[in-house]
């Protein structure tokens, strides 16, 4: 077989396994030879590369104008010589000239090799980057693999994603091996591939990990209206259904608190509390100060703040450990909440 044969019956191999077109692979090949010809004619401006599909035969043309007295033999040709090629020609017309050089059969291979190389990583890249841009904003799963500093590298099968020490939960400790959940911020297109940024402390990880648990919120029967997050600690999440026959906080919570308690183990036992979503904000700030019991409810609507009164024996309890049930509640509602006790609102 001979190597223009070769090349052809490579190139067909390649597509099948890597899946990359033969076509693109050519053109890409056409073009690099196009360059080659520039340092053997000068320039290339009107120089055609032509491999044919079945034979892989290399011809290279050359359009040249007829002309009476020739001053550039790159881009004219007498009409003696055009009338060789084509019998029709007259003075002002273009014909086409086949110029391919003595060794260019040599040099077509040597090229052939770099750029299917480079076409097929570019390629592979391209398949890559595809395959991940796609679960943007999504959870993926993960094997871990090394520390590098603080960073954390991940394998996600065929390429590997970062997770920053900024995007890790404080005091959470991986072995390599590990597999976990993440959630994918972004996904860049680089020379070395693609580059991928993941979290484990974004709320929409929670999310996410709810949406593939709760078959309710999958088929869109219950939705999650509001999430605030300090990961690590604890989560809230509001939840609304919109059939009411089924509970929107027990569907999220599941039989013997089976979904909830799954979510939890992928988080390291990060609290959650789920409430019920209301488009009163009165009702929906004493929801979200679950656990604890509230006396009342004052909101300006305004200021976007409220006032809110709890017994004294629920008051830290309702602003809880170093103020994060109270913090999170403010983040899940989108008020300023201001808790008071009953003793402290009369004054005793």
């Amino acid at each position: 077989m001979d190597a223009n044969k070769e090349l052809i019956e490579a190139l067909n191999q390649i597509e099948k396994e890597k899946d990359i077109s033969k076509d693109i692979l050519l053109e890409a090949l056409e073009n690099s030879l196009l360059a080659a010809c520039k340092n053997n004619f000068g320039r290339a401006d009107n120089i055609k590369v032509n491999i044919d599909r079945e034979t892989g035969k290399v011809n290279v043309y050359s359009m040249k104008e007829v002309v009476e007295e020739v001053t550039d033999s790159v881009l004219q040709i007498s009409l003696a010589q055009a009338k060789m090629k084509e019998a029709k020609a007259e003075l002002g017309d273009l014909v086409t000239v086949e110029v391919t050089p003595k060794n260019f059969g040599r040099i077509a291979a040597q090229k052939a090799k770099q750029v299917v190389v480079q076409k097929i990583r570019e390629e592979e890249r391209k398949v890559l980057f595809n395959q991940y841009v796609t679960k943007e904003r999504d959870i993926v799963t993960g094997i871990v693999q090394r520390y590098t500093g603080n960073n954390i590298s991940i394998n996600l099968g065929k390429v590997d994603a970062i997770l920053t020490e900024n995007e890790q939960v404080r005091g959470e400790v991986f072995r390599p091996t590990d597999r976990i959940k993440l959630y994918v911020l972004e996904v860049k297109d680089t020379p070395k591939g693609p580059r991928i940024s993941v979290s484990r402390t974004h709320p929409e990880l929670v999310k996410r990990l709810f949406e593939a648990e709760v078959t309710e919120i999958q088929d869109g029967t219950v939705e999650i209206m509001s999430i605030a997050r300090e990961a690590g600690s604890r989560t809230k999440m509001a939840v609304w259904s919109n059939n009411q026959d089924v509970d929107a906080v027990g569907a999220c919570v599941g039989i013997n608190g089976s979904r909830v308690n799954a979510i939890v183990n992928e988080l390291r036992d990060e609290k959650i509390d789920i409430i019920n979503w209301s488009d009163y904000p009165e009702q929906l700030i004493e929801n979200a100060l679950s656990p604890a019991k509230v006396v009342s409810v004052e909101v300006y609507e305004d200021e976007k703040a409220a006032r809110v009164i709890v017994p004294d024996y629920q008051l830290s309890l309702a602003i809880g450990k170093e103020g994060q049930n109270a913090r999170l509640a403010a983040k899940l509602t989108g008020y300023k909440i201001d808790i008071k006790s009953e003793s402290q609102v009369m004054g005793y």
